[in-house]
């Protein structure tokens, strides 16, 4: 810059005197003083145009390594961003199978309706000044609810486990009726017999049925029995794991096989009155540890 200005402080004074005529410069230069100015001059103007062009190439450099300094932020920043939104996806696809998980749940406990909604947006507020949130607050905040959710999840997976254990549980005693839509014709215990006269020991309970309606597992097991008995015709025995075991008699046909895992309500066998029977129905009976027990105590009150 100093250099630039001698010169054009040098270029001003030749000028100056040329305009005056040029004779004091001859005298100072010689006999051809307009060649000697000329030249100075050209020298001078060469010399600022290439040092202004230093300076403009320095210029554009300097601009060119910002430029490439601000793209190099704004990818690292762009790169953050796409980090956030990944960790915000999995956020998102967590809460969705904790509220799925926790719907469930509320089902399975047979809770209130509306007590859990987990489908109804939390209130929040707040108050006081808002700033801008720096990056690594907002990664941290993102971790923490990642973390809170891993917690939760465990919870619920735990509870999830214990309710599933007491359906099964539920499922496995008997407390059902063997045939839809039907009534007790004949109750547990001394009665009158139907053939012979006399008094008698009716080991379960029979219900009203037409040939051919499906008879129903009323708990969750496995079918250990399925043929015929003596005085019960086609009978299917299930075995429910738990010391109980339920058996349908007098079936037109069994519908399933020993070894079959059956669920509670599916059929296994088609009511008719085979055995020793005086019309179609379901005699029904339940074993607990190898203990005859009234059906009435496990159906409760519907019959």
């Amino acid at each position: 810059m100093t250099l630039q200005r001698t010169l054009l402080h040098s270029q001003a004074w030749i000028l100056h005197y040329v305009r005056r005529g040029g004779r004091r410069i001859g005298a100072l230069c010689g006999r051809q003083p307009l060649a000697v100015v000329a030249a100075t001059l050209i020298v001078g103007a060469a010399l600022g145009a290439a040092i202004q062009a230093g300076e403009v190439n320095a210029l554009r450099a300097e601009l060119t390594s910002q430029e490439a300094q601000l793209e190099d932020t704004r990818r690292a920043a762009q790169r953050e961003v796409n980090a956030l939104a990944a960790r915000l996806g999995e956020l998102q696809a967590e809460a969705t199978r904790l509220n799925a998980l926790g719907d469930r749940l509320t089902r399975v406990a047979q809770l209130g309706d509306g007590e859990f909604d987990f489908n109804r947006p939390v209130g929040v507020g707040g108050l006081g000044p808002v700033r801008d949130m720096p990056a690594g607050e907002l990664r941290e905040g993102i971790t923490g609810i990642d973390a809170d959710f891993a917690a939760a999840g465990g919870q619920l997976s735990v509870l999830e486990a214990l309710l599933f254990n007491r359906e099964l549980d539920r499922n496995a005693v008997p407390s059902r009726s063997p045939v839809a839509s039907s009534y007790v014709t004949s109750g547990f215990g001394r009665r009158a017999d139907p053939f012979g006269g006399g008094a008698a020991w009716h080991k379960g309970i029979d219900f009203d049925a037409r040939t051919g309606d499906p008879v129903l597992a009323v708990a969750d097991g496995v079918v250990s029995f399925s043929g015929v008995r003596s005085g019960y015709g086609n009978v299917v025995e299930i075995d429910h794991g738990n010391g109980y075991v339920t058996r349908y008699a007098h079936n037109s046909r069994n519908t399933v096989q020993v070894g079959d895992l059956v669920r509670v309500g599916g059929e296994i066998a088609k009511a008719g009155s085979t055995g020793r029977s005086t019309g179609a129905h379901v005699h029904f009976e339940v074993w607990e540890n190898g203990r005859v027990m009234n059906p009435r105590k496990f159906l409760g009150e519907q019959h």
